[in-house]
């Protein structure tokens, strides 16, 4: 059985499909691949943050972005949120915006 994509909320996705071409390009290639291997491409394309929380990490001419996801049970992927980096460092409201989103999904299904 391979992984299956879903999304936070439709806000979540339509924020994901409205990224620019170059970084859209790479999440579809990405989660396309995360489909048949599983939600661990490792470095430099994804990036565990513990706790369940993992990064996948999209570079483009239009610079850098991440999209944070968690994976749960039946070989499900959830995209949890999506930014543009403007810094070297991931901000700390970008972080638990995710991680906040990250407890909701895990209370919601057990």
């Amino acid at each position: 059985m391979n992984w299956t994509i879903t999304y936070y909320s439709e806000s979540v996705q339509n924020e994901i499909l409205a990224m620019p071409a170059g970084f859209l390009a790479r999440f579809l290639k990405y989660t396309d691949r995360m489909e048949l291997y599983g939600p661990d491409l490792g470095m430099p394309h994804t990036r565990s943050m513990g706790e369940g929380l993992s990064e996948l990490r999209l570079k483009a001419a239009g610079g850098i972005a991440r999209v944070f996801y968690c994976t749960m049970i039946g070989k499900r992927i959830v995209m949890l949120h999506q930014f543009t980096k403007k810094t070297e460092k991931t901000l700390s409201r970008e972080l638990a915006t995710a991680r906040r989103r990250l407890k909701e999904v895990k209370n919601a299904h057990s």
